[in-house]
């Protein structure tokens, strides 16, 4: 793999909020694929208090040189949350087809 490939979980409070953030991200040419799950539930903290939430999770499917400087303003921009969880997991491996077609498909710098 000449490139990196990665993973970004991000946890939205609602389907809608992950469709808004997915769109963004797939209309910049940011991400290939999004994947939302849900529900999950959520237990963290947060201001000193534990909390309890149903969640959507976002997986997206993208290239590490997007992360800092494009991905994560996008998701900023649309998200509710002051903190939002956006964290990114390398790709160790993949199939050449599928590596190829996040290339084709996302944003080139």
């Amino acid at each position: 793999m000449d490139k990196e490939y990665i993973i970004v979980l991000i946890t939205t409070p609602s389907k809608e909020v992950g469709e808004k953030i997915a769109n963004a991200l797939l209309e910049k040419k940011l991400a290939a694929c999004v994947n939302m799950m849900a529900p999950i539930f959520s237990l963290y903290t947060w201001e000193e208090e534990i909390n309890r939430d149903d969640e959507v999770l976002l997986i997206v499917k993208s290239r590490a040189d997007l992360f800092e400087s494009d991905l994560i303003p996008v998701v900023q921009a649309v998200h509710p949350y002051d903190v939002p969880e956006i964290i990114a997991l390398p790709i160790l491996m993949g199939s050449a087809n599928y590596l190829a077609w996040i290339d084709d498909v996302t944003r080139q710098n």
